[in-house]
């Protein structure tokens, strides 16, 4: 069979497309992965044909930070909220006709899409058009329910979920109604969530359902077509595993540091503030410097800095994991049994600190507001015994990440071959 896969966002957005994509190469189908163009050669590595499209993500990251960093302290100021909004949202509106078209050609003669969140709309589109299967990967309860804004009562979160996504279909329509009729579709008169459940699309939930308790009960009746399969992660080799274990093995166990694809704003006063930290704690830190830039920071010898590593390789060498919760650090951080400080930049990374706190096994709060002394404090409450005990019990109830892939794999083969064309 055919699968055409596309995803565009951070690499923590592409990798399960990619995952999966490696997956069904294996099997021995033909794929095709759409990514953004500086990612191509991230999602080329597991071995599917891969095309770049729309613009280059890393600029709207830089945008996406400045953005998130302002919404927490300044929430009221819509005006200056909406301008923010739209340097992220710009790059993307400028390619939208390019995007719709890539997709477009890429899904004819497929025998099912399958698509990440950020480009639901357009590939639902074009699998309508095509008359083919549609899979969507959600790497969080993307879907309105009670469960994922646990700060609020269960069902004033499902209504403002629901309200989002009527908000979010009504502000999108001015992009999707030229694609539908430039594809001479009829005109879309109900939510994309409703339309998506209404064909019995494919929602597969790409994160374990442990972190949501009751939300397999809340869906029971699409069960068939919301599966948890839990994360769906590479754990590709870095060049710096062997270096960074034997660094590891030559001391005590380190405090593990990353930020994931966004830039901090001031990597030298980070590392300022993981050195001094560590060494009042008499810890060492391992930092992942990912889409920073460290070079020019100060380094100290309880200190290692590379470039990329192994997660699933060096995070159970670590005696704690201090990262922005991101979907695939927070599966690899459950995964491997230690206690985590979640420190997050944008809402979904706040809402995934919430659910480390949830779960027991560390804590969170935003980056913008960590200092030497909520780091310092922080740090001590999660490398707390009772914190080690509760995760290693936690971690023997996460999907392991072979399991997870095959799951996901046996799920949109057996869609593909079952649904009419």
């Amino acid at each position: 069979m055919k699968f055409v896969l596309a995803c565009y966002g951070s690499r923590g957005d592409v990798e399960p497309c990619v995952a999966l994509g490696g997956e069904l190469l294996r099997r021995g189908h033909q794929v095709c992965i759409a990514v953004p163009p500086d990612l191509v050669a991230f999602a080329a590595a597991t071995g599917p044909e891969a095309v770049a499209f729309g613009p280059e993500v890393q600029p709207i990251l830089d945008a996406h930070r400045t953005f998130w960093t302002y919404f927490f302290g300044n929430f009221w100021k819509i005006p200056d909220l909406i301008r923010l909004r739209r340097e992220i949202a710009e790059p993307v509106i400028q390619r939208w006709d390019e995007i719709a078209t890539t997709l477009t050609s890429l899904a004819d003669g497929a025998d099912m899409l399958i698509t990440g969140l950020n480009f639901e709309q357009p590939a639902f589109n074009v699998a309508e058009y095509h008359d083919i299967p549609l899979a969507t990967l959600h790497i969080f309860p993307h879907r309105a329910n009670g469960q994922f804004l646990g700060f609020l009562p269960s069902s004033v979160g499902r209504s403002a979920m629901k309200m989002y996504e009527w908000l979010a279909w009504r502000v999108g329509k001015k992009l999707e109604d030229p694609q539908r009729r430039e594809l001479r579709l009829p005109k879309a008169h109900r939510s994309l969530p409703r339309r998506i459940s209404e064909h019995g699309c494919l929602e597969i939930q790409a994160y374990d359902e442990v972190c949501f308790p009751g939300l397999a009960a809340e869906w029971a009746k699409d069960n068939d077509k919301r599966r948890f399969v839990g994360a769906l992660t590479l754990g590709m080799a870095a060049d710096a595993d062997d270096e960074v274990l034997s660094w590891v093995a030559a001391g005590t166990p380190p405090i593990f540091f990353g930020f994931g694809s966004i830039p901090v704003k001031s990597p030298a006063d980070t590392i300022a503030m993981i050195s001094a930290v560590c060494a009042q704690l008499g810890e060492r830190a391992l930092v992942c410097a990912a889409g920073t830039d460290f070079s020019q920071a100060p380094h100290s010898d309880h200190v290692k800095v590379v470039g990329a590593v192994n997660y699933a390789e060096a995070f159970p060498a670590c005696r704690a994991v201090v990262h922005h919760g991101g979907v695939g650090t927070t599966a690899a951080s459950l995964r491997a049994g230690v206690p985590t400080l979640i420190l997050s930049t944008d809402i979904d990374q706040t809402l995934w600190g919430a659910r480390v706190k949830m779960l027991k096994v560390g804590t969170a709060r935003r980056f913008s507001t960590t200092t030497r002394e909520t780091l310092v404090a922080d740090l001590r409450t999660i490398l707390a015994p009772q914190y080690a005990a509760r995760a290693r019990e936690v971690a023997t109830r996460i999907t392991k990440p072979a399991a997870s892939v095959a799951a996901a794999a046996d799920l949109v083969e057996d869609f593909a071959r079952r649904s009419p064309r």
